[in-house]
């Protein structure tokens, strides 16, 4: 009689020791690694398209891919674009996409589903209605290869397509890429790093993606936005903790990795633990910006906004909101403080002129209705500023009424173009990046087009010609003429209020996370847990 092990049934009772065996031994190495971070806020938009919101961006960067993206360096690099050639008049740029790219649903990534996606994008971004405004046509050529032919040249068509921030041009599969820009998305199938977990998603509380195995990066280095987009982790969880020192409390007690924008009077309390670092991870920094809705009164008066203007002292909302000066700076600057489109405008801004803004106030013929003004009450990097404001603004004659409400819900409402008294609004604050806000290409709050430009669609026609100009414009010394000239409109026509300059800093825990990269958007690819 044969031995045990030489019998059917004793070789497969061997083979599946030998499996349970080595799962044991294997067991360590295949443990699923989770990062969990708090967000600067609850993320309950997903569309990037429809929204400028930096949470939705962040999302954005986690499910989806770019064409081009900005490296460490300030310049566009090729991101899921392999190969790409422009003719020698520069109106027909050809495309060619990565080989064996990868939708999260299986299915290729064709030149089509990046046409689609480039024309979704282009409606609603003030940089891709630029370049949309000088396109002929674009078209696949096959199912890798796209042209964008142009009716004239435009000089920065690889920096609409690299654009860093808000609103990203992520590309999206064809089917949903043909969602009407004025609706939301319903299907988040990315080509990205990591995938949402649709399933586990619970506004208010979480949201969670898994790494995606299929993606494949780039063979260049990690270099901000650029390079490879290592997804070092098996699962992130951004967990909804609105309290600051809540959240502070989960990272020093090591129920959180990552913080990604605490508080400036929170630093002491975080340099004392020595397992937890700050981490300037926005170097560039971020503008801060008072939205007036041109649509109704009394900011349909060019002279009421201007009297909001006479009315501002930034030093008081910086105090207020940042709190270090070492890390704030006033500046009056409406395409950035430091960049090479600088101009400045004496005290507007810096010390109020109460006087002159209640002349100015009456000059508009104001009512004394009340002003809507948006209180983001979970957002940290803004919700001290409508207190702010409401003082400042009711010293120079105006009614203020603050509505409070999550920065979600006030997304949603700032889209509105009703009467503020039927769900609409007058004021709003927001932060942008600076990288964001240094040339009238980028910078979304420039834009005069009315119907199409950002929330509060200001319909400026002299502007629109000048950021048109300034996008054509390929001679150096030209751009800058025409750049400083869209600040000086900006600044008499009120089109939106700077609130001044501060550099972002998140916290970590040292001895649990390495890796994050510094950009101006905050990125979570390439960060590892320590074992």
């Amino acid at each position: 009689m044969p031995g045990l092990w030489n019998t059917a049934r004793g070789k497969r009772a061997l083979a599946a020791l030998a499996v349970a065996i080595w799962a044991l031994l294997a067991a360590p190495a295949m443990a699923q690694t989770t990062l969990r971070l708090v967000p600067h806020s609850d993320l309950k938009v997903l569309d990037p398209v429809w929204t400028t919101a930096f949470i939705t961006r962040n999302h954005g960067y986690m499910i989806y891919d770019v064409l081009f993206a900005k490296d460490a360096n300030g310049e566009i690099q090729p991101q899921m674009v392999d190969k790409y050639d422009a003719s020698p008049d520069k109106l027909t740029w050809t495309f060619t996409l990565r080989p064996g790219l990868e939708w999260h649903d299986g299915q290729p990534v064709t030149a089509e589903d990046c046409v689609a996606s480039i024309k979704r994008w282009g409606v609603r971004d003030a940089f891709g209605q630029q370049l949309m405004a000088v396109v002929a046509e674009i078209k696949p050529l096959d199912g890798q290869t796209f042209r964008i032919s142009l009716k004239e040249p435009f000089g920065l068509l690889l920096q609409a397509l690299g654009k860093p921030s808000s609103n990203v041009p992520f590309m999206m599969p064809k089917r949903v890429a043909d969602t009407d820009p004025y609706k939301q998305i319903d299907d988040y199938t990315g080509s990205g790093p990591f995938m949402l977990k649709k399933d586990e998603w619970k506004p208010g509380e979480k949201i969670v993606y898994v790494k995606n195995p299929k993606y494949k990066p780039r063979s260049e280095p990690p270099s901000m936005l650029a390079g490879a987009k290592l997804a070092k982790v098996d699962r992130v969880e951004w967990l909804a903790i609105s309290d600051p020192l809540t959240a502070a409390n989960a990272l020093l007690q090591g129920e959180v990795d990552i913080v990604e924008v605490p508080p400036p009077d929170l630093f002491p309390m975080l340099k004392k633990d020595k397992n937890v670092a700050l981490y300037g991870w926005n170097q560039a920094g971020s503008q801060i910006i008072m939205r007036l809705n041109h649509l109704h009164p009394p900011f349909d008066n060019v002279k009421a906004r201007q009297a909001v203007m006479y009315a501002i002292a930034q030093e008081d909302f910086l105090h207020a909101q940042v709190g270090d000066p070492e890390i704030y700076r006033t500046c009056n600057a409406p395409l950035v403080c430091g960049s090479k489109y600088e101009k400045s405008y004496g005290d507007l801004l810096i010390k109020p002129d109460f006087a002159k803004a209640k002349q100015l106030l009456k000059e508009s013929g104001y009512d004394g209705r009340p002003v809507a003004m948006l209180h983001q009450t979970d957002l940290i990097s803004s919700n001290q500023l409508p207190a702010v404001g409401k003082q400042l603004l009711e010293k120079a004659g105006f009614k203020i009424e603050v509505i409070s409400s999550d920065w979600q819900t006030v997304v949603s409402r700032r889209a509105r173009k009703e009467a503020p008294d039927k769900g609409g609004w007058n004021i709003f604050y927001t932060t942008t990046t600076t990288v964001d806000a240094d040339s009238p290409a980028v910078n979304s709050f420039t834009s005069g087009g009315c119907d199409k430009a950002w929330f509060g669609w200001p319909c400026d026609a002299d502007l629109e010609k000048l950021r048109s100009a300034f996008a054509r414009e390929t001679d150096p010394a030209k751009q800058k003429e025409i750049a400083l000239a869209v600040s000086d409109r900006v600044m008499n026509e009120a089109t939106y209020v700077v609130l001044g300059q501060y550099k972002a800093f998140g916290a970590y825990r040292k001895d649990r996370v390495e890796g994050w990269l510094q950009s101006p958007a905050a990125v979570w690819w390439n960060i590892s847990k320590k074992q």
